[in-house]
């Protein structure tokens, strides 16, 4: 789960990580009321900040720096409803509904600090790195050697000598870490108690001042600790997701959009990993991933069709069900019902194993659905396949 720079920066607030003063905004009238407020307070700059799920604002437009109030409205007003294009979001790009007005801060220098939770050595691992900023992917890709990498022990935490450690290869002045250790202690403080996957600061910034403040902040968690995070889960803006993702949550489905053309409907991660992975040998591409999971009723089966059939770019599906706890009688039922819901206008392909089978088979067969029956997993592949280009 993902959520926005402003509500990113309010919890590391919490945990005494200096953040520039701004207000999250939908409205140009507010974007001018907050503009004028942090001016009296800081001067005359003010940063309006694009609130999308996505990276690379800056270089896709979203990021504008306001010498006065009146700009900020006028540059709020250019945003707010437009679609943002940037490298992380596809040219489909995100609509803007919502802004961060900022204060303008004095940069001295760009840092980079990240926290992420790195499954092979099963640690978070704390970065940093002196070239922080908008090209810290390019850094990450030719220059490797720039991030210096610390697995932090889950017994101990992040210990003080790591932090210096880390402080003097990156070059930072001795006079900055004691600041450092405070922010980058909080910093690992909020991922631990968020169940954060990923907390980035990009760009860290050492201000004219002589100061260290987090300009930037991203923060991902982990879905599957939502349900000890409550107030996390409040923070979540459904409008920054794939509609059809946000449905399969309700129905308790495994589904993940995909920019294939073959919808995928599997039970068991296992098997729709291997579906997916054989519709691609058979010269396809998967529109999705869609796991209903081992104990589905009818009504679940119905509402993950409803859900493939939504994308529009499918143009054929399999169903590739192996029934265990699953029966393949309870899939039949699920596909009939969602067909008659939706007018199905797109081929089917269903391959059926395991329990009633041939019963759920003998269902399909008299449905009266434009339904191709497949015998194992590479004939129904080499079928949707061919279906899809028809």
């Amino acid at each position: 789960m993902k959520i926005h720079e402003y509500q990113a920066k309010e919890i590391l607030q919490r945990y005494g990580v200096p953040v520039p003063a701004g207000r999250m905004v939908t409205t140009t009238e507010q974007a001018h009321e907050v503009a004028k407020s942090l001016s009296r307070q800081a001067g005359a700059v003010v940063v309006v900040k694009a609130q999308i799920h996505a990276g690379g604002r800056g270089k896709g437009g979203g990021v504008k720096v306001c010498r006065s109030a009146d700009e900020a409205r006028d540059r709020a007003g250019e945003m707010l409803g437009m679609t943002l294009r940037t490298h992380q979001t596809g040219p489909e790009g995100q609509e803007v509904r919502r802004l961060l007005i900022e204060e303008g801060v004095s940069i001295a220098k760009e840092l980079y600090a990240g926290f992420v939770l790195d499954r092979e050595t099963q640690r978070v691992t704390f970065m940093l790195s002196n070239e922080g900023g908008v090209d810290i992917e390019e850094v990450a890709a030719t220059h490797p050697e720039k991030i210096i990498k610390v697995a932090i022990d889950p017994l101990t935490g992040l210990m003080p000598y790591q932090i210096r450690q880390a402080c003097f290869a990156i070059g930072l002045k001795a006079e900055l870490h004691r600041k450092a250790e405070k922010m980058f202690r909080g910093l690992y403080d909020a991922v631990i108690d968020t169940d954060a996957s990923i907390l980035e600061v990009n760009p860290l910034i050492i201000t004219q001042e002589g100061d260290l403040l987090a300009l930037d902040a991203k923060m991902n968690f982990d879905e599957n600790a939502l349900f000890r995070q409550p107030q996390i889960v409040e923070l979540r803006d459904l409008d920054e997701e794939d509609p059809k993702e946000v449905e399969a949550k309700k129905f308790d489905l495994s589904y993940i959009a995909l920019e294939g053309n073959i919808g995928c409907m599997v039970n068991g991660a296992g098997l729709a990993m291997s579906t997916m992975d054989i519709i691609k040998y058979a010269g396809g591409s998967p529109a999705n991933f869609l796991d209903v999971g081992g104990g589905a009723t009818a009504e679940k089966v119905a509402a993950a069709f409803r859900i493939i059939l939504a994308d529009p770019n499918v143009k054929a599906v399999l169903v590739n069900i192996f029934g265990g706890i699953m029966k393949c009688d309870v899939i039949a039922s699920g596909i009939i019902a969602a067909a008659k819901q939706t007018e199905l206008r797109v081929p089917v392909v269903a391959r059926l194993e395991g329990t009633n089978v041939e019963l759920g088979k003998k269902m399909l067969k008299e449905s009266g659905l434009n339904l191709t029956s497949a015998d194992d997993m590479q004939d129904a592949a080499t079928k949707v396949v061919a279906l899809a280009r028809a």
